[in-house]
């Protein structure tokens, strides 16, 4: 084993992080998994600009199947992130919309994208160094 990985069971900055809570952990783990999935924060992101109809958000978000649309709309539904608005009109038309809790999340995304455009030269130049050692 190298020197480099001999702790890697000690963080080195201890006394800087939380307790860790795992009950809570496996709370928050589903959470952390739907707003970290690609078309979850696709929608969101859709959604901030206002209500969209289904087809409407189907057309905005390249890629995405009816299935999955369906999918992702009512687990962000189920978490409080949007709201689903059924009018009684023929035919019957259903709106999407951001809750204050999904509108809250979008300057966090905003805030993750524009690090991940900040660093992705140096991330590319770093998969690139790791492919060329693992193909040693």
């Amino acid at each position: 084993m190298s020197p480099e990985h001999s702790n890697v069971t000690k963080a080195p900055w201890p006394d800087t992080l939380p307790k860790i809570d795992h009950p809570k952990c496996r709370s928050i783990a589903p959470i952390l998994a739907r707003v970290g999935d690609k078309w979850s924060m696709l929608i969101v992101m859709t959604l901030a600009g206002g209500p969209r109809r289904f087809n409407e958000l189907k057309r905005l978000i390249e890629g995405i199947s009816q299935r999955m649309l369906t999918f992702n709309l009512r687990g962000l539904e189920r978490d409080g992130l949007v709201k689903r608005t059924m009018f009684a009109t023929i035919p019957p038309r259903v709106d999407y919309e951001l809750t204050e809790l999904g509108r809250s999340l979008c300057a966090p995304v905003i805030a993750l994208g524009e690090w991940a455009s900040a660093n992705l030269d140096v991330i590319e130049a770093a998969r690139e160094a790791f492919d060329r050692s693992a193909g040693e």
